[in-house]
């Protein structure tokens, strides 16, 4: 029998409004990732994924709504936008405001309670998008920012821009609109050329940037790179000393960064129910702050009964774990 949208629906429901795209989820749960674009037009020293996804293609508007509304319906309260740079989403659509346009659009699908976009480039990261990211509801302002290094000369090494005062701006503007924003990053340490002056350099960023999540990784060569050419290569065991050394400042930072947010006022996406090991009203979730795949967690205590996964509850900082956060329920108004 040929298969049709209709025939097809039961194992592998179609995307409203564009019946030739399939899509089965994998695995349950109130979040869901959405891709945005495939792709990548910038052509940074040390990265491949241009040379086997090509260049940056973004998804129409319509069918990325028409997927929002796909999940809502599959119990997804939370979406992660995701792609290899999500700042150039709509350029070759011939819109580089896409993406502003894009997320009160998807905030406003019923059952979504929350938007959240990931991997943002810090150089096309513009005025207007850090605005909206930052204060429009339903999105979460959270900024994932792939800062790479901030070293000036050794950024520009990696056929990257700015450097460690052009990123604090950034985070001090975002912080402007939005106190509680949370910010996370990747670093890499030992890229051909790095000295002790720009190791020290990220170590003055990092400090003053009080970022909520930080991968810390070494470099090693990528066939198809510009970088595997270059001169200046460390030897392995100073580029395993550097992540060591900006490995264990980030986890003291990043502690003390959970610390700060003790008695912040936080939303919590509900995801697991601990109350058979962990006492009646206690739930394990995310803040608005937190990645669900790759940040810290919270603990909330007083969850009042009936709460479901995927709903958002209020809630306050009362502690820490490392990074993750322990909080207690407000009380239900009137109450």
């Amino acid at each position: 029998m040929q298969r049709t949208a209709a025939t097809a629906a039961a194992d592998a429901p179609v995307i409203p409004g564009h019946d030739w795209l399939r899509r089965k989820r994998l695995a349950s749960g109130p979040m869901a990732a959405l891709k945005l674009a495939s792709g990548c037009d910038r052509r940074c020293a040390f990265c491949a994924i241009p040379t086997f996804r090509g260049a940056f293609v973004s998804r129409p508007p319509a069918e990325v709504l028409g997927e929002a509304h796909w999940l809502a319906e599959q119990g997804v309260t939370e979406l992660v936008l995701v792609s290899e740079n999500s700042t150039s989403y709509g350029k070759d659509l011939g819109d580089l405001r896409s993406l502003e346009k894009l997320l009160p659009e998807l905030a406003a699908v019923p059952g979504i309670v929350r938007v959240r976009v990931a991997y943002l480039q810090p150089a096309e990261l513009r005025p207007g998008l850090l605005e909206l990211i930052a204060t429009t509801p339903g999105v979460a302002p959270y900024f994932d920012l792939s800062f790479q290094h901030s070293s000036p000369t050794l950024l520009r090494r990696m056929r990257r821009f700015g450097g460690t005062d052009d990123f604090l701006r950034t985070i001090e503007r975002a912080r402007s609109l939005a106190p509680g924003a949370g910010f996370r990053t990747n670093v890499i340490l030992g890229f051909p050329g790095e000295t002790e002056e720009d190791v020290a350099e990220l170590e003055r960023f990092l400090t003053y940037g009080r970022l909520d999540a930080v991968g810390v990784f070494g470099y090693s060569d990528e066939e198809g790179t510009e970088a595997i050419g270059l001169p200046g290569k460390l030897d392995q065991a100073e580029i395993d000393a550097r992540v060591r050394r900006i490995t264990d400042l980030v986890e003291e930072l990043t502690a003390q960064r959970a610390e700060d947010r003790i008695g912040e006022h936080v939303e919590v996406l509900l995801t697991e129910d601990l109350s058979a090991t962990d006492g009646p009203g206690t739930w394990l979730g995310h803040a608005a702050h937190q990645d669900p795949d790759a940040d810290g967690t919270t603990t909330v205590t007083g969850v009042p009964e009936g709460a479901v996964a995927g709903q958002l509850v209020p809630a306050t900082v009362v502690g820490t774990e490392g990074i993750d956060l322990l909080a207690r329920a407000a009380e239900p108004a009137g109450r």
